[in-house]
């Protein structure tokens, strides 16, 4: 399983209506302090976030992948959004 798949596995918990993830490592290469993991970006929208603040939603996206931060994930960009909500940035 590439690591985009474990992601999106791992996200599966909370149960995403949409999930989109773009590996972004190739505009950051050389990147200082990089040990080797890669550059994500992350939209999520998920009942799950309703009522929860941002920090509480990346909480939970951060606890899904801590394991994979920060061997296989240097960074990652979140846009979490709950589904009563419109996402106000483009698609990945």
């Amino acid at each position: 399983m590439d690591l985009i798949q474990e992601i999106r596995s791992r996200l599966a918990i909370l149960s995403p209506t949409r999930l989109d993830i773009q590996d972004d490592s190739a505009m950051h290469a050389g990147h200082a302090g990089n040990l080797g993991g890669g550059h994500y970006s992350i939209t999520i929208v998920s009942s799950h976030f309703c009522e929860k603040s941002q920090i509480i939603r990346h909480r939970l996206i951060y606890q899904a992948l801590a394991d994979l931060i920060p061997t296989k994930i240097h960074a990652l960009s979140i846009r979490a959004y709950a589904s009563n909500e419109q996402p106000t940035h483009t698609p990945l």
